[in-house]
């Protein structure tokens, strides 16, 4: 079997271990910048990020609350073991996420003990087009 550049499995090559450091810090900063740029784009707009940690969110059922890794039979497939309830694990693992971050939303304080309403975009008043046509007698060349 074959590896990179064409180079045995049993001999990956040099500096693998550094290597796969280095890939992680660039995928790790992939997604931090991501995160940056979607809070700083939702506050420019008047929304919010609600962070929610991914920990068992694909192995929790979304029905009854069971959490087990046997509730992943297949990487495509959730079937809980307690209840039976069965579905797409993105879908099942999306509704939990969904879940968690409405709990997160409605326990955050409110400002000065009030409710926050969320301003809307303000976006500048645009003059409504006006179209221009030469007047009666003025010939164009």
């Amino acid at each position: 079997m074959r590896g990179g550049k064409g180079r045995p499995v049993e001999r990956p090559g040099k500096k693998v271990r550094q290597k796969a450091g280095l890939n992680r810090a660039i995928l790790d900063q992939g997604w931090a910048e991501f995160r940056r740029q979607l809070e700083y784009k939702c506050a420019a707009r008047g929304g919010a990020v609600v962070p929610v940690p991914a920990a068992y969110t694909s192995q929790t059922c979304n029905h009854c609350g069971h959490v087990a890794a046997d509730n992943r039979p297949t990487q495509a497939r959730f079937a809980c073991v307690a209840c039976g309830h069965t579905e797409n694990a993105d879908i099942n693992a999306a509704k939990n996420i969904l879940a968690a971050g409405h709990a997160v939303w409605a326990a955050r304080p409110a400002a000065c003990g009030a409710a926050v309403s969320r301003a809307k975009l303000a976006r500048a008043k645009r003059a409504a087009v006006a179209k221009q046509e030469p007047t009666e007698g003025v010939v164009c060349a």
